[in-house]
């Protein structure tokens, strides 16, 4: 089973390539199980709870496109937590998009939990946001360092200065998304100089980078850019999907 890392990316009509591979892993995990049809737990948070139920129902159909499957959906506003009873009965779990920083505040009653059904192959699949805080040391937002721009503010996810925190611990590289719609790969460029992380990814949009037992590939129609220390500065990578 793996971990598939999402760069965001949306559309309602979209056939869901990035999730493929995802619904696959879950319904195999399923047939093994005994059920017919995987469960997969989509977790949102949304600003209100009117985004939250269209959101809800956008991620419901995005996955019935690409296979059969039971998503089972807990979106619930910014500022309330998610509880264990969202982990319950699931072949996989899928953390979506929405302000990184709420996120890591929703998911922190579950994230032990989390932890112990990924280690026992449930795969994973974070989108955007969900990506994000899937490292063990997540950047969360913010658009400056010191006095200096680093990214657009409005990729600062509410935040002013960059900042990093512990996310949930699947994969040991920083993670950024929206990378080449956004510009955000600047701000992972200027972290990882600044000492704030070691190095990490920047993730196109309808692009996955999907992360098992020592391999990894890229798949969408987007890139995946690799960011490493250097003892000039930092090296600049690409991986096409």
């Amino acid at each position: 089973m793996s971990i598939h890392l999402v760069g965001g990316g949306w559309a309602e009509d979209y056939d869901g390539e990035v999730y493929r591979d995802f619904v696959a892993e879950a319904s195999a995990r399923a047939t093994v199980s005994g059920r017919p049809l995987a469960r997969i737990a989509v977790l949102l948070v949304r600003e209100d709870s009117t985004t939250a139920s269209e959101r809800a129902g956008s991620y419901h159909s995005q996955l019935l496109r690409v296979a059969e499957c039971v998503p089972v959906v807990t979106a619930i506003v910014e500022g309330d937590l998610f509880t264990s009873e969202v982990l319950s009965g699931i072949d996989g779990v899928l953390i979506g998009g929405g302000l990184t920083p709420a996120y890591l505040d929703a998911v922190a009653p579950i994230v032990d939990e989390l932890r112990l059904l990924v280690a026992d192959d449930m795969p994973y699949l974070g989108f955007s946001a969900g990506a994000m805080i899937a490292a063990d040391t997540s950047i969360i937002g913010g658009w400056r360092i010191g006095d200096v721009a680093v990214c657009a503010e409005a990729a600062g996810e509410g935040l002013d200065d960059v900042t990093v925190a512990e996310g949930l611990g699947l994969v040991d590289l920083a993670i950024e998304v929206h990378a080449a719609q956004w510009g955000t790969l600047s701000r992972l460029v200027a972290a990882t100089e600044a000492g704030f992380i070691e190095g990490g990814i920047a993730i196109d949009e309808f692009t996955a980078l999907i992360v098992g037992d020592d391999t990894f590939r890229v798949v969408g129609t987007g890139s995946v850019w690799q960011v490493n220390q250097h003892e000039d500065g930092v090296l600049i990578s690409t991986l096409g999907a």
